[in-house]
């Protein structure tokens, strides 16, 4: 099976498909803020730099564990390296070196695989109001928030068409249609919407998130843009994390069957479900067949990722090929019938038994 799963990779590698959760390849990337070079500065900055991750991938400020808070005194055993850029240190730490650690700490972790955040976001001003679009003054402040919060953060182009949907009432209002109507070319996930105005010397900020059917939403202010545009991916991060991180031990055995794969979505599969260790058991025509352990939560979160619609055991029975439908009572058409002679010859093998399944059985399809 592993021989299997490698060439698929291989074959996967050829082909291309849109996917709509982005794995973040710089998670582990972490710019921080240094007042000097100096090791004293240098050491408490790479400190800050390992809390940054932590609530990147658990959603949370800090943790009192003592395991953890030793990670944290000496942070430099998961950093493969670190470079200054202007007034902060870019750290990079080691993924497997850091995630090995945390999980045997006993920490929740939220994995690369990410949903995209469709952003509208809308600047008050004494002139008017500014959508601010991808390549659009404000974009990179926007981006930065994101990705030093680890969200994969979607931006509109802001044409005139936008600029006319994306409207202050449209951004406030309870029922995000007008604006889903609108983010349909960019099919994200997630949809965030902001309003953002200055008050004196501070930027107030009001926001809405929609994943799905759930919603959250609140108001934050900051001292600066740059303030204001991290407190609102704090907070959407924050909300996310519960949905999507894994916890050690809290998981049970569970049997994957997927309908309706191919080269392509097998490698974007593979990939979501590697926080739950996913092994790959059989393929069986367009159906793979997984082993994993994860809370049937989790794993419904995760694979709302990739579009995946669960199915019921009846709706399942019904998609499978006709062949496959044996019908109770009616004999096969090669089966001898009472009254005509037995064939001679070596003797039939039996059929294998079917393979029973392990734990909790999941069913979807694309």
């Amino acid at each position: 099976m592993r021989l299997l799963t490698r060439v698929l990779a291989i074959c996967c590698a050829l082909v291309s498909l849109p996917s709509v959760a982005v794995p973040l390849s710089d998670l582990y990337k972490v710019r921080q803020p240094v007042s000097s070079q100096q090791p004293a500065d240098r050491e408490q900055a790479l400190r800050q730099a390992f809390d940054t991750l932590l609530l990147r991938l658990t959603g949370e400020e800090q943790s009192e564990q003592a395991s953890v808070a030793a990670l944290r005194d000496d942070p430099q055993q998961l950093i493969s390296r670190y470079a200054y850029e202007g007034d902060a240190v870019i750290v990079d730490f080691d993924p497997h070196t850091t995630e090995r650690a945390l999980r045997s700490a006993g920490l929740s972790l939220w994995g690369s695989d990410r949903p995209s955040i469709m952003t509208w976001w809308l600047v008050e001003s004494p002139d008017g109001t500014q959508l601010v679009g991808d390549a659009q003054e404000g974009s990179k402040t926007l981006q930065t928030a994101a990705q030093h919060r680890g969200l994969p953060l979607r931006l509109p182009l802001a044409d005139l068409s936008e600029q006319l949907a994306a409207t202050r009432e449209a951004l406030s209002a309870s029922d995000p249609q007008a604006l889903r109507d609108a983010s349909e070319r960019y099919d994200a996930d997630g949809l965030l919407a902001v309003m953002v105005r200055q008050s004196d010397e501070n930027w107030e900020a009001s926001w809405q998130f929609w994943l799905g059917d759930e919603r959250a939403g609140e108001k934050v202010s900051g001292d600066s843009r740059e303030a204001v545009a991290d407190q609102v991916m704090l907070a959407v991060s924050r909300f996310l994390a519960p949905q999507y991180r894994v916890a050690p031990g809290a998981s049970e055995e569970i049997t994957l069957e997927v309908m309706g794969a191919n080269v392509a979505r097998f490698a974007e599969l593979d990939r979501l479900l590697e926080p739950f260790d996913g092994r790959l058991q059989r393929v069986e025509s367009d159906r793979l067949v997984y082993v994993l352990r994860a809370s049937p939560e989790q794993l419904r979160a995760q694979l709302a990722l990739a579009r995946l619609q669960e199915m019921t055991e009846e709706e399942w029975q019904a998609a499978q090929p006709i062949d496959a439908q044996a019908s109770i009572g009616e004999p096969d058409e090669a089966e001898a019938q009472p009254g005509q002679d037995q064939p001679t010859g070596q003797p039939q093998e039996p059929e294998p038994a079917p393979q029973e399944e392990a734990g909790t059985v999941m069913r979807y399809r694309w």
